[in-house]
């Protein structure tokens, strides 16, 4: 069997389709009461089934009305043209109803594809608000894990200080019992001994058994030297607890009478310049200036093995700076900081002192060069945060 094309097809039921048409019409012209719809609706919807449109249709239509033009006169021929009209107004019916409900169908399809975009555009708005909550919320995850992360960091180093700070705790109470040793040893050897030794003499002059002027005298020479020796001993305490001419006279005179003491003391030669503009600092900060040089310099001598300390005091815009420089060995300023010993903790006091009244410390020191302390005290407190 060979296969039709549907092209093929397509024309061939048209034509089949136009001959029943013509056979049709022909039977409804010789009829002479009212036309009879049934049949011409019939031929409209299997033109429907076989797929026609209405101009393919009309054409059928036109083209069964000059196949019978061709033997009827239908201008002499009573209502032939109406029935023509009648019934192909018939056979359109099922058509046009198809078109209509096509049309309704379309317009249908129209509204829910109006209503499909506008869901559309609602979705997509509804993705677009969701992703950018998706996001608000990934971006506050990321920044309470990073604020997680960070407070368990400064949890670590709280108890990381912690632990520094009991430990720095232990090693300034084991100084100051060493200091408050030293101190007694001190008193006890030089104090209490010359005041024994005092004692003594004087017990001898009161039980002896006869007076000697000259041995009177000797003996009471002798005596007031070992009391002017504790005199000085006291008064040395004295100043290094809290020197009465820093409140009394300023800084520079006590810096003057410590720098003095200290070469009469330990041999080493120190070499004093002033800016007279730092007596315009309060007492608070000619403290730490003081207390700064008091213990550079006993570091010099417990540590340096120098013969040559300069002390300078000079002027800055803003600030006053001292400079403590000798000759003596270098040490690792870092290796130090980080040492257990009590060398430390006199670096970590200059460096308290001077950074509670805003300064800034230094601490150089190199081979064959010695070692340079920098103090920078601002000459007005910083202002009081709100």
């Amino acid at each position: 069997m060979i296969p039709v094309k549907p092209a093929a097809l397509a024309k061939r039921v048209r034509a089949e389709l136009a001959e029943r048409y013509l056979v049709a019409l022909r039977a409804q012209l010789r009829k002479t009461g009212p036309g009879n719809g049934d049949r011409a609706q019939g031929l409209g919807r299997a033109a429907l089934a076989s797929g026609l449109a209405t101009l393919d249709f009309a054409r059928i239509h036109d083209q069964a009305v000059v196949t019978l033009a061709a033997s009827r006169n239908f201008a002499n021929t009573r209502g032939s043209i109406a029935r023509i009209g009648y019934f192909f107004a018939q056979a359109l019916i099922p058509l046009e109803a198809a078109h209509l409900a096509t049309r309704k169908t379309n317009r249908r399809l129209q509204q829910r594809n109006a209503m499909l975009r506008a869901h559309t555009a609602e979705l997509a708005r509804g993705n677009r608000r969701l992703k950018r909550e998706i996001k608000r919320r990934k971006a506050g995850e990321e920044t309470i894990r990073q604020s997680s992360q960070r407070y368990q960091q400064l949890f670590l180093e709280s108890q990381v200080m912690h632990r520094k700070l009991r430990q720095l705790t232990r090693q300034v109470f084991s100084a100051q019992e060493e200091e408050r040793k030293q101190l007694s040893r001190e008193l006890h050897d030089g104090v209490v001994q010359t005041l024994v030794g005092i004692n003594v003499e004087l017990s001898a002059l009161l039980n002896g058994p006869s007076i000697d002027l000259h041995n009177l005298k000797a003996k009471i020479t002798r005596t007031r030297r070992m009391v002017a020796k504790s005199v000085n001993t006291v008064h040395r305490f004295a100043r290094e607890l809290r020197p009465a001419v820093l409140d009394d006279l300023g800084l520079i005179p006590a810096l003057h009478a410590y720098c003095k003491n200290f070469t009469a003391r330990k041999k080493i030669i120190i070499n004093l310049t002033a800016f007279s503009g730092v007596e315009a600092l309060d007492i608070s900060r000619r403290a730490v200036i003081y207390r700064v040089a008091q213990e550079a310099l006993t570091n010099i001598a417990r540590h340096a093995h120098a013969t040559r300390v300069s002390v300078s005091l000079s002027g800055a815009p803003h600030a006053i700076c001292l400079e403590i420089k000798d000759n003596g060995r270098s040490f690792s300023v870092e290796k130090t900081l980080r040492a257990k010993t009590f060398k430390r903790l006199g670096l970590i006091g200059m460096k308290e002192r001077v950074e509670m009244v805003n300064g800034v410390l230094t601490i150089e020191s190199a081979p064959g060069q010695g070692t340079t302390v920098r103090a920078a005290i601002p000459f007005h407190p910083a202002p009081v945060q709100p």
